[in-house]
């Protein structure tokens, strides 16, 4: 039996409009993505990669075509739905990290926790566990601003993790951090998709995309190649 994808995307465009100004930042994608593939989407300022995430992410909804995650057609959503959909089904890990920096590692990984309304116990037993999978759980009672930037990435991932989502998405996760950090937080990622993890990854970087197994290029809004990695 066929697998279902997790990402469907059929004709999606997106058209911003600023008074009389109009542009359209995504022209016709297409494109699937299924459980437990590591894909690098990538481009360079103005390709549409930024806006796909968004889309993908539940963070905006297309102007026209179909995105269904999980087999939902979220573009009809109301906000509330949208938002439970993004604690849920969706790990972010941004390049800002959006830790709140006067507060423990282990209380910032239990945040998305909060809005689900998961008890403190399970909470923090749910927190611990993905702190240790990331190698950090002897920071769990650091302040998120007396760490490395390493560590911060990892708790960002942690964080990400800790919903259990279908997805981890991923965007520019590398640009704050020195190369060889970079380095290292890519292996990790490899590993988590090696683990089971189905991971997007946004990216402008072509030596950060070469970790995943697949590589989506936009350009002008189009995808230009999309190219398996051969085993």
């Amino acid at each position: 039996m066929k697998k279902k994808p997790i990402i469907f995307f059929q004709n999606v465009t997106k058209t911003y409009v600023t008074g009389p100004v109009k542009y359209q930042a995504l022209k016709g994608i297409s494109f699937e993505v299924k459980k437990r593939e590591f894909v690098a989407i990538v481009g360079a300022s103005g390709s549409g990669k930024s806006t796909t995430m968004n889309i993908v992410g539940a963070l905006d909804t297309p102007t026209t075509g179909t995105y269904l995650l999980n087999g939902k057609n979220i573009s009809e959503y109301s906000d509330d739905e949208l938002a439970e959909t993004r604690n849920r089904e969706i790990g972010f890990v941004f390049q800002s990290f959006n830790l709140l920096p006067r507060t423990t590692v282990l209380k910032n990984v239990e945040r998305p926790m909060m809005y689900a309304g998961i008890s403190q116990s399970e909470r923090t037993k749910r927190a611990l566990r993905v702190l240790k999978s990331v190698g950090i759980l002897d920071k769990a009672d650091n302040l998120s601003n007396h760490i490395s930037g390493g560590q911060v990435q990892r708790v960002a991932i942690a964080r990400a993790l800790v919903m259990e989502p279908s997805i981890i998405l991923a965007d520019e996760l590398t640009g704050n951090i020195d190369s060889k950090t970079a380095h290292e937080i890519m292996k990790f990622l490899t590993k988590l998709n090696k683990e089971g993890n189905t991971i997007i990854l946004i990216t402008h970087e072509k030596h950060i995309a070469k970790y995943a197994r697949r590589v989506i290029t936009l350009k002008d809004g189009k995808i230009i190649s999309d190219k398996q990695k051969k085993k």
